[in-house]
C-alpha cells in the first residue's frame, strides 16, 4: 500500500518536525553570524539598547515638560489648547511605535526604516529650536534687529516639528528598543514582574533627571535654548545606533501580526453575522468562525492566537480612563502649578519640577515592591497575580484626581500675587504650590503599581507568539486614553462655555471636572474589580496550552500516548498472551 506508507512518512516526518521545533536555540543563543555570542559582546548590545532608550526618553519628557508654558506664554494659546497639545502629541508618540513596527515588517524594511525615523527625530528636535528661538540679539550694521517669525509661520513649524519627532520616537521604540531586545522568552512570573518593574524604575529615574534639569533651564536660565537640549538628547541616541546598528536592530519572529489579528475579528464577525441569519451554529467561541472549517479565512493556528489575546481586551479597555487619569500630570495638574506661587526661599521652582514629586514614590515603591514579590512568588501558594496591584493603583488615581479637586477649591480661597514666568508676568494664587504635592504622590504610587502589573499581565498571558502583538494593543489602548483625555478637555470647555477648564483657573470651576472624572475613575475601578479574578493565574503555561489545540500538537501527543499504551500491554501480568493478541 504505497499511499499508506507515503502518507505514515509525512505524518513522522511532520512530527519529527514539531518535536525539532521544540528544542530550537533561544533567541539569544545565536548571533548574526550564527555563532555563540562573547559575554562581552552581549553586555554592550544591551548597555547600548538601555543607552538608545534612555536618550529617546529623555527626548521625549524634554519637549514634553514645558510644552503648555510654551503655548500659553509664547504662542498665546489658551490653557486648554496647549493641554490638549500636550496630550495629543503624548498619544501620538504612544502610537507611532504600533505604526512604525508594522511599517518595517511589511513594506520598508527595519534597516532602512530605522534611518528614516533616525532623520525625521533629528529634523523634529531640530525644528523646535527654531520655533523657541526669537532671535532677539541680531546686529545688523550696529543696529539692533529684533527678528521673530509670524505666529502663523511659528504654529506650524511648531506642530510639523512635533509630527516629525513623534515619527521618529515612534521608530526608535519599536525598531531599535521593542521588549524584545531584552530576551525575555524564557522568563518566569516573577523574572518578569521584577523586569517591568525597574526598567519602570530607570525610565523615571531618567525622567526626573530631565523634568529638574531642562524645565530649570527653559524657564530661568536661558528659555530660548531650552529645546537644543532634546536635540542633543537625539543626536546622542543617533549616535549610539550607528555606531553598534548591526548589533541592535533586533528582528523579531514574523509568525504573527496586527493586520492578522484584526483580519481574524473582522472574519469572525462577518461569518458570524451571515450564519446567524441564515444558519444555527453551535462553536464554543464567537472567533471560531474566523477558522478555515467554520466558513472563515484563517488556519486554527491564527485564530487560537486571536483568541488567547481577546481575553486581554477587557484588560485593556479599563487602562483607557487610568491613562487619562495620568494625563493630568502633563495638562489640569501642570496648569494648577502654574498658577501657584513658586517661590521657594528666595528661589523660583520651576513648574515641570512638581512632576518630579510624582516620581518619587515610584523610585521608593519598586525595591519595597521587590522584595514582597520575592516573598509572594517563593511561597507555595502559585495563584498570586498583580490584579490587586492594579486595582490599588486605579483606586489611588481615583483618590489623587478628587484630591485635586479639592485642592483646586483650597488653592483659589489665597489672595493673588504677581509672578514672572519666562519673562512674562502672570497674576497667580499666592498657595504655595507645595499644597499640590498629595495628588502627585497618589499618582505616583499608581504608577508604581499599575505600569508593570499591566505589562506583565499582557506579555504572559498570551502564547510567545502573541506577546508582541500584546504590547502592541496595549500601546493602542494608552494612546487611545491619552486622546480620551484631549476629548474630555474639549468637551468641558465647549459643553460649559469655558467654565469647567478656563483660561484662567480663578475665574472657573476647573475642580468640577476633577470631579467628574474622578467619578468615572471609581466606577472604573469598581468595574476592574468585577473581573479581575480572570487574570489570577499566571502560573498556567499559554504556549503549551496554545500548542495543543493545533493539529500537529495532537498528532503527537496520540503517538505518546499508544506508545506509552503499548509499553504498558507488554509489561502488564494481568493479561494473558492471547489478550494480548
Amino acid at each position: 500500500m504505497p499511499g499508506a506508507d507515503r502518507r505514515d512518512m509525512q505524518e513522522k516526518g511532520f512530527l519529527n518536525h514539531m518535536a525539532d521545533k521544540e528544542q530550537q536555540p533561544l533567541p539569544w543563543e545565536s548571533s548574526h553570524t550564527g555563532k555563540l555570542p562573547q559575554p562581552a559582546k552581549k553586555l554592550q548590545e544591551a548597555v547600548c539598547v538601555l543607552l538608545v532608550e534612555l536618550c529617546e526618553r529623555f527626548t521625549f519628557f524634554g519637549i514634553v515638560c514645558n510644552m503648555i508654558l510654551f503655548c500659553t506664554v509664547k504662542l498665546g494659546y489658551r490653557s486648554y489648547q496647549a493641554a490638549i497639545v500636550n496630550m495629543c502629541f503624548v498619544g501620538t508618540s504612544t502610537l507611532t511605535p504600533v505604526l512604525v513596527g508594522w511599517l518595517a515588517e511589511y513594506l520598508v524594511g527595519r534597516i532602512k526604516l530605522v534611518c528614516i525615523c533616525m532623520f525625521l527625530h533629528f529634523l523634529g528636535t531640530a525644528l523646535l529650536p527654531v520655533v523657541s528661538f526669537p532671535f532677539e540679539d541680531v546686529y545688523i550694521d550696529r543696529r539692533h534687529i529684533l527678528h521673530t517669525l509670524p505666529k502663523r509661520e511659528q504654529k506650524i513649524v511648531f506642530y510639523f516639528a512635533l509630527l516629525t519627532a513623534s515619527l521618529g520616537i515612534g521608530g526608535i521604540r519599536a525598531i531599535v528598543c521593542p521588549l524584545s531586545a531584552y530576551s525575555l522568552e524564557d522568563c518566569g512570573p516573577k523574572e518578569l514582574l521584577s523586569f517591568f518593574n525597574w526598567f519602570h524604575w530607570l525610565v523615571n529615574l531618567n525622567s526626573a533627571v530631565v523634568f529638574v534639569s531642562i524645565s530649570y533651564i527653559q524657564q530661568s536660565v536661558a528659555r530660548n535654548l531650552g529645546f537644543l537640549i532634546p536635540f542633543v538628547s537625539g543626536l546622542m541616541a543617533m549616535i549610539t545606533i550607528h555606531m553598534v546598528r548591526g548589533e541592535m536592530i533586533y528582528k523579531p519572529k514574523t509568525d504573527s501580526s496586527l493586520l492578522t489579528t484584526f483580519g481574524v475579528i473582522f472574519s469572525a464577525l462577518k461569518t458570524r453575522c451571515v450564519r446567524h441569519r441564515y444558519f444555527s451554529t453551535g462553536v464554543s467561541n464567537w472567533l471560531d468562525h474566523a477558522k478555515e472549517n467554520h466558513g472563515g479565512q484563517y488556519s486554527e493556528t491564527q485564530v487560537e492566537g486571536t483568541k488567547s489575546l481577546a481575553r486581554l481586551f477587557p484588560l485593556f479597555t479599563f487602562q483607557i480612563l487610568y491613562r487619562t487619569c495620568i494625563m493630568q500630570i502633563p495638562s489640569g495638574y501642570y496648569l494648577q502649578t502654574m498658577n501657584s506661587n513658586l517661590h521657594f526661599s528666595g528661589f523660583v521652582l520651576p513648574v515641570a519640577a512638581m512632576n518630579v514629586i510624582s516620581i518619587v514614590p515610584l523610585l521608593i515603591l519598586v525595591p519595597i515592591l521587590e522584595c514582597i514579590n520575592s516573598w509572594l512568588f517563593s511561597s507555595k501558594d502559585n495563584g498570586h497575580s498583580p490584579t490587586i496591584y492594579i486595582v490599588v493603583g486605579h483606586l489611588s488615581a481615583a483618590l489623587s484626581v478628587m484630591v485635586a479637586g479639592f485642592t483646586e477649591v483650597h488653592r483659589k480661597g489665597f489672595p493673588q500675587v504677581e509672578q514672572t514666568l519666562s519673562e512674562e508676568v502672570l497674576l497667580v494664587s499666592s498657595m504655595p504650590c507645595f499644597h499640590l504635592a498629595p495628588q502627585y504622590i497618589l499618582l505616583g504610587v499608581a504608577e508604581a503599581l499599575v505600569t508593570p502589573s499591566c505589562s506583565l499581565l499582557s506579555f504572559r498571558l498570551v502564547p510567545e507568539r502573541m506577546r508582541g502583538i500584546s504590547m502592541h494593543f496595549l500601546a493602542l489602548f494608552n494612546g487611545a486614553g491619552c486622546f480620551i483625555g484631549a476629548f474630555f478637555v474639549q468637551t468641558a470647555h465647549t459643553g460649559t462655555q469655558g467654565n469647567w477648564f478656563p483660561h484662567l483657573l480663578h475665574e472657573g470651576k476647573l475642580e468640577r471636572f476633577f470631579f467628574f472624572l474622578a467619578s468615572l475613575m471609581m466606577v472604573n475601578t469598581l468595574g476592574f474589580w468585577t473581573i479581575a479574578h480572570r487574570y489570577n493565574n499566571l502560573h498556567q503555561d499559554c504556549t503549551n496550552e496554545f500548542r495543543g489545540c493545533l493539529p500537529g500538537e495532537k498528532l503527537l501527543k496520540h503517538e505518546k500516548a499508544i506508545k506509552h499504551y503499548n509499553a504498558v500491554l507488554d509489561s502488564s501480568p494481568i493479561l494473558s498472551p492471547m489478550e494480548k493478541t
